[in-house]
């Protein structure tokens, strides 16, 4: 059988990437531009600065790709590129260079979800077995998505406000940890005790999440201390918030998973790299016999790996798109 080279491009946020992944699972190359030390000023990601790093990168890093392959255009079957969800200036430089070589080379083009890809960088690490949940966590994004087959999504439920990520990265500028904050926190809890009284959110019997209100919780904490001329210690602070959170995303997975009889799970999201996260995943499934697969770091924040691996399974469900698609800064996976 003919092998099948997808060249993937990711441009949803501040990083510029493109990748070859051949067959779904093997990856030939990868070049990823991050814009981290230009955001981190900021305290976060500029949509305006994100856009102008990306018309300024993406073709360096399309031909540094190739080169790094030693691959033409001649030998790429298709072109999968993220269209949604994300920064919409952002996306749609990704979109631009995606749409032009598919016109030029005469390449299918394949329109990506974001999330799909994040799901999908764990088939790189082992080819995903059905029926299984995601466990989506980043940023924009915290999910359960039930699979029976490949790229065929059902969401079970998502958070009503804050994104596990983003209420990361919240509270870990609350205790003036440097951007990106999510990681810093993390390593933080690992040192630190449960010791101060957070709340577990929206614990009710949805598939759903809620993390406002942890996140207010340890604002009003951290205010208060304050106010009262106490030093908060930061180690012990990291590691309460984290239990709490991880908890609220424990306690819904355990239920999706007896509930839909789940044999197999996946964590999909920059979030996947916790330790926090990881740990207590891994004591979950053990305990309820249950297979986890988690990607290794490089693929656990935004990549054009994932895209063209998830690219490859639209292409075979013939998930063909023309050049009048255009870029969503939000969307369902469907």
């Amino acid at each position: 059988m003919k092998d099948t080279y997808i060249l993937g491009i990711e441009s949803s946020c501040d990083e510029t990437s493109a990748s070859i992944v051949k067959n779904g699972t093997d990856e030939i190359a990868t070049v990823i531009s991050s814009q981290i030390d230009i955001h981190k000023d900021y305290g976060g990601v500029v949509p305006e600065i994100a856009s102008r790093q990306h018309v300024k990168n993406i073709t360096i890093v399309l031909e540094e790709c190739l080169t790094k392959a030693n691959l033409t255009m001649e030998d790429i079957d298709a072109i999968a590129i993220t269209y949604g969800p994300g920064l919409i200036g952002s996306l749609l430089i990704g979109l631009e260079a995606a749409k032009t070589l598919a016109f030029i080379y005469k390449k299918p083009l394949i329109p990506v979800h974001h999330i799909a890809g994040h799901i999908y960088a764990n088939n790189l690490v082992k080819e995903l077995q059905f029926p299984l949940l995601a466990v989506v966590v980043s940023g924009g994004h915290t999910e359960l998505v039930e699979m029976t087959e490949h790229y065929k999504f059902t969401k079970l439920g998502g958070t009503l406000d804050d994104a596990i990520g983003e209420c990361y990265d919240k509270v870990a500028r609350v205790i003036d940890l440097e951007y990106p904050g999510g990681s810093k926190l993390d390593k933080l809890a690992k040192l630190g005790k449960k010791t101060y009284k957070l709340p577990v959110p929206l614990k009710d019997d949805s598939y759903n999440f809620s993390f406002s209100g942890l996140k207010s919780a340890v604002i009003n904490l951290v205010h208060n201390e304050r106010q009262r001329g106490n030093e908060i210690n930061k180690e012990d602070l990291a590691a309460s918030f984290q239990s709490s959170a991880v908890e609220a995303i424990i306690s819904k997975v355990r239920k999706a998973i007896q509930d839909r009889n789940i044999k197999n799970v996946v964590i999909a999201g920059g979030v996947a790299a916790n330790n926090g996260l990881r740990e207590a995943m891994e004591q979950l499934c053990s305990d309820l016999n249950v297979d986890l697969t988690y990607p290794p770091l490089k693929y656990c924040t935004d990549n054009a790996t994932m895209i063209a691996a998830a690219g490859f399974y639209a292409y075979k469900d013939g998930r063909i798109a023309d050049l009048r698609l255009n870029s969503k800064s939000q969307d369902e996976l469907m």
